[in-house]
């Protein structure tokens, strides 16, 4: 397209100049001598040319004949097939992505990516998923249209370059293959040293290298999953109340965290019960994580707010929605 369009565009400059500088035209009268010599729709000349001009006309002619019809073949096919709309597509994923920042990175949309995917949009967590089958895209993209998606290999550097890895708040890594999953932890943890990881593994042995490659937390599929299962033996009312309990903001039910930073100025290093006292959402204070990333469960009332330390609050939709509203936190 940009070939075809650029070898027309030069040629009828040249010829415009060649008709200017030979036969004394005017810009526009060599203009339309181009036009209809490129075309060769057959029209009369403006003129009677001179010898010198009727060889130039001629190396104009054999030099571009078939060139018109194989610039408009292009371009009707270009707008027949559809290409148009993937480039437009593709211009509006790399605007998307320019204005991207504290978002996540998804790599791979198996079964664990699409999980990702579905807890991250109900909570208005912005990301993008790299994803190397051409065909899965297509196929996401007629189910959801709306999802940034780039095509590519994410143990590339530049694709993961391409998903802004350098203004990302976390990566998400569900490739198949353990491999690849560790090439991608030590590419991401080397160009960005506060990302927050988090790798899939399918091989127990797998967690120790991918920790030390530099992914913060390591997730076994099929050992949490047997752990769930054997959980709805032993104490199937427990798993039942906690199934109960959403994490995706979209149940009744919520439990959510609270970091420091979303505290107001005048609550900083006041204790729980303070806190508790003057936001009467209704909403329970369950749990408490130090900055020495210790979990506290049912913390003290006496509980100091200090820096870098975090809430989990446990209440209904409502509730957490007060609770936000009050402390001022976003969506």
């Amino acid at each position: 397209m940009y070939y075809a369009v650029g070898f027309l565009v030069a040629v009828l400059i040249s010829g415009t100049l060649g008709f200017m500088y030979i036969e004394d035209y005017s810009l526009l009268d060599a203009f339309y001598m181009t036009v209809i010599t490129v075309s060769t729709v057959g029209f009369g000349e403006i003129r009677e040319l001179h010898p010198i001009g009727k060889l130039f006309t001629s190396v104009l002619i054999i030099t571009t004949f078939g060139t018109f019809a194989y610039v408009v073949s292009t371009i009707t096919r270009y707008l027949i097939s559809g290409e148009y709309k993937i480039y437009l597509k593709d211009f509006q994923n790399l605007h998307e992505l320019e204005k991207l920042d504290q978002h996540v990175i998804i790599c791979g949309y198996g079964r664990n990516g699409r999980q990702a995917v579905k807890t991250l949009t109900a909570h208005k967590q912005p990301f993008v998923i790299l994803e190397s089958d051409s065909d899965l895209i297509q196929k996401i993209q007629e189910q959801e249209p709306g999802l940034l998606i780039i095509e590519g290999d994410a143990t590339d550097d530049f694709v993961i370059t391409k998903a802004g890895i350098d203004r990302a708040k976390a990566l998400i890594t569900t490739l198949p293959r353990d491999t690849d999953n560790l090439f991608v932890v030590l590419t991401a943890r080397e160009i960005n040293k506060s990302l927050t990881i988090i790798s899939r593994a399918s091989d127990d042995r797998s967690e120790s290298k991918l920790r030390i490659a530099g992914a913060n937390n390591v997730i076994l599929p099929d050992k949490v999953g047997g752990s769930h299962m054997a959980s709805l033996v032993t104490t199937p009312d427990l798993m039942e109340f906690l199934d109960h309990i959403s994490m995706m903001g979209e149940d009744e039910t919520t439990l959510v965290e609270i970091q420091f930073k979303n505290l107001p100025a005048d609550f900083e290093h006041k204790s729980i019960v303070e806190l508790e006292r003057r936001y009467q959402t209704g909403a329970r204070i369950i749990g408490f994580k130090t900055p020495e990333n210790r979990i506290i469960v049912n913390p003290s009332p006496e509980t100091e707010l200090v820096p870098k330390s975090k809430l989990f609050v446990l209440g209904n939709i409502h509730q957490i929605v007060r609770l936000k509203e009050a402390l001022h936190i976003d969506e």
